[in-house]
């Protein structure tokens, strides 16, 4: 082994050395000890102070409600500005007229268009009544038809039942002429046989053949008038075959002139609905011509200016601020805080331009801020990568300020658990989100919706 020299001694004693003793006698030196003590003793304090968990937020200042948000005015027809009644900054009341516009469509340059299609619309409602009257004398004649047939057939029924009764009463006759016939005939031979035997004379016989030959006569005459009778039945029966034939005919007449009128009728009375249409489009389209104020508010700017100009349908004229709202700020919240936001949550919000102290682990600590309560949290995710959530002001808490403008900036600040100071470092320095909870009971209470009656 190599002996090597000790170029660098350790010095075992450094007390024994004046300089050194002087300085160990200085007392800053213990305050500082005493110090650093302290501050060490303090930072384990403060490790062990309960902290407040939260989600802060960036926003802006809107409206609780839609209807009280900054609102456009377009126009619904196209047309050309003719004249401007307010100017940016005016306050307007529900119906004052902002701005008049003129026609540039052909189709209603007519200045008296509502009153002529109002005279169209009246003269159809004189045609289609005109229509009715004649349907209603079409029925009327169709009945007197159908009750002039029932009086034909009825007569002709009646002269059937004479015929019958004619044909009964010929055939009765025919049999009495043939049964006298008959008689005649036997006499006549009698007659003659009798005559033969002397016991009659020949103008007996004369008498008798006069006779016979006048029972023939009454014979034929009788055949004549049953056949005539029966003639008559099948005339009769022929003509009421001829009478509902024609008044068939006559019905049918009828109820084609009435269906004819009806379908006049239907037709003109669409018309009547149509040009009643038309007129009442014609009317809206008239006060459309004068652009009126939705609700009470402030003429924040007029996005069409000049004079003569030209406008389509929908175009903007004009923006509105109501008069009348309830404040709300809308925040967003990143994707993983989501599942942290619950309705009816506690949050603490500064407004931009307000003097701020903020402690946001000791909320109690800070200095203007406000309180407000989350009363919508959006359900899809906006187009910045966020949930928007909004926020009303907490009726516990102080109000908020009179002063705000709408579209000013906010910062919120979500309050959940309290955990230890120590517990937060290690959170935020392990990058770990805050602590997964669920809102308590009476909260959960708060977030069920009204009955409404």
């Amino acid at each position: 082994m190599l002996n090597l020299s000790n170029n660098n001694p350790i010095l075992e004693d450094i007390d024994l050395f004046s300089t050194v003793r002087n300085l160990a006698n200085r007392p800053h030196y213990k305050t500082l000890n005493r110090i650093i003590l302290g501050a060490f003793l303090l930072f384990l304090l403060i490790l062990f102070m309960p902290w407040t968990q939260n989600i802060g937020g960036t926003g802006a200042v809107t409206t609780l409600k839609p209807g009280q948000r900054p609102q456009t005015i377009h126009t619904a027809i196209a047309g050309r500005v003719e004249k401007w009644y307010v100017k940016e900054g005016d306050f307007v009341k529900k119906g004052d007229t902002i701005v008049y516009i003129s026609e540039i469509k052909d189709d209603y340059f007519d200045p008296n268009l509502v009153g002529n299609t109002k005279n169209q619309v009246n003269a159809k409602k004189m045609a289609l009544a005109a229509y009715g009257e004649k349907v209603t004398s079409l029925e009327q004649q169709y009945n007197a038809i159908e009750k002039e047939r029932k009086l034909k057939l009825a007569q002709a029924q009646n002269k059937i039942k004479q015929s019958y009764l004619k044909i009964a009463s010929d055939s009765m006759d025919l049999e009495a002429v043939t049964t006298q016939l008959k008689i005649a005939n036997t006499q006549y031979t009698r007659a003659i046989t009798l005559n033969k035997e002397g016991l009659k004379p020949l103008s007996d016989v004369e008498e008798k053949k006069l006779k016979l030959q006048e029972m023939q006569a009454k014979l034929i005459t009788q055949e004549n008038k049953l056949l005539t009778s029966r003639n008559e039945l099948l005339n009769t029966k022929v003509e009421i075959n001829r009478i509902e034939a024609e008044y068939a005919e006559k019905g049918a007449k009828s109820n084609s002139d009435k269906f004819t009128a009806m379908s006049n009728q239907f037709d003109t009375e669409a018309q009547v609905n149509k040009l009643e249409n038309q007129f009442v489009n014609y009317a809206i389209r008239n006060g459309l011509y004068y652009i009126t104020a939705p609700q009470d508010g402030y003429v924040n700017r007029t996005l069409q200016a000049g004079i003569g100009e030209t406008v389509k349908e929908g175009t903007q004229l004009v923006s509105i601020m109501p008069a009348k709202y309830d404040i709300a700020v809308e925040t967003y919240v990143s994707p993983t805080d989501m599942p942290l936001i619950h309705k009816g949550e506690k949050v603490r919000i500064w407004f931009d331009g307000w003097p701020t102290i903020i402690f946001s682990g000791w909320p109690n600590m800070s200095y203007g801020t406000f309180g407000g309560k989350i009363v919508a949290v959006e359900r899809f995710i906006s187009p910045n990568g966020k949930f928007r959530v909004l926020i009303a002001p907490d009726p516990a808490d102080h109000a908020w300020p009179k002063q705000i403008n709408i579209g000013s900036g906010a910062q919120t600040l979500a309050l959940l658990n309290n955990v230890p100071v120590w517990f937060e470092l290690w959170r935020t320095l392990s990058g770990f989100p805050p602590n997964y909870y669920a809102p308590t009971t009476s909260k959960m209470d708060n977030t069920k919706p009204a009955k409404t009656e």
